[in-house]
């Protein structure tokens, strides 16, 4: 198959993934219409860790993902994030953006990295946060990335960025700790265990109106194996175990519905399309293949 050209599911940090238009990220512990992290210097609710499985379909974690993150506030799981350098993590602007749109403060979020339990891992702390510069606020928008400088570097073993967009029919493995029914807020609360999910990357015209495959991916999924809420900011990957690459951040819905996988699509990030932008925040640090 021809190449894709360069491009790019958890609304302000860890808050409910929205479907549609909206982000995929974890239902808050009081159900909202569409969920979302308060503004700084507001706290933002997000649900206390539960027993279950993450992701629509698929099945447990098989591996020990050293770079995996989860994105939290006071010890309740929001997003998720990929460790691309000892001290850097990336994840969906959405997760780090409250409901007026202000950025989170970096004090109130914490990390846990590297096990398929999100109570468990290496703790992390925020130093920095950056969104993309052209980042508006509405997910639909495109550009839905940020990145987060850690306090200290960690020993965890990085995930390297792909060195190109995958094209169309590329096998991918989504991970996360998503709800597993498809219905927004049919679950209140993550699940505990890292799930995983393989799945391909779709042709662009599966998306709806206002994904562009500049720079997001349009990944397959159905109400019975996808992304959902929960799942925003944690990655999309290509290769195999040891051999892991990095191309996606999970960011919204594929169609206009509130029901994840409907219309067999859910948008993704495009990392790779964004390779720039996060050397120049990151230098020389990114892990390499």
């Amino acid at each position: 198959m021809s190449p894709r050209t360069p491009r790019t599911l958890i609304r302000g940090l860890l808050t409910t993934l929205l479907l549609g238009s909206a982000a995929l990220t974890a239902p808050t512990a009081t159900a909202h219409a569409t969920p979302a992290p308060a503004p700084a210097p507001e706290s933002t609710a997000v649900p206390a860790p539960a027993e279950g499985r993450p992701i629509v379909g698929g099945g447990q974690a098989s591996e020990t993902y050293s770079f995996m993150a989860s994105l939290q506030q006071q010890g309740r799981h929001g997003c998720g994030g990929s460790l691309i350098a000892s001290q850097w993590v990336v994840t969906a602007a959405h997760c780090v953006t409250g409901r007026q749109g202000g950025q989170t403060p970096a004090q109130q979020i914490q990390l846990r990295i590297g096990s398929a339990d999100h109570t468990q891992g290496t703790s992390a702390a925020v130093q920095r946060v950056i969104r993309h510069p052209r980042y508006s606020g509405d997910v639909s928008g495109g550009n839905d990335i940020a990145l987060l400088q850690l306090r200290t570097q960690v020993q965890n073993q990085p995930v390297s960025i792909a060195p190109g967009s995958p094209s169309e029919g590329t096998s991918t493995r989504l991970l996360g700790w998503g709800q597993t029914c498809a219905q927004q807020g049919c679950s209140q609360q993550p699940p505990r265990h890292l799930k995983q999910l393989d799945t391909r990357i779709n042709p662009d015209r599966m998306c709806a109106a206002g994904f562009n495959g500049a720079n997001e991916l349009c990944v397959y999924g159905t109400p019975q194996a996808t992304a959902c809420y929960g799942d925003s900011g944690g990655p999309a990957l290509i290769g195999g175990s040891g051999r892991w690459q990095l191309v996606g951040a999970t960011s919204r819905a594929g169609q206009n519905s509130n029901t994840c996988g409907t219309g067999n699509a859910t948008i993704y990030t495009d990392v790779t399309a964004h390779r720039q932008w996060i050397g120049q925040h990151t230098g020389g640090a990114l892990a390499h293949s």
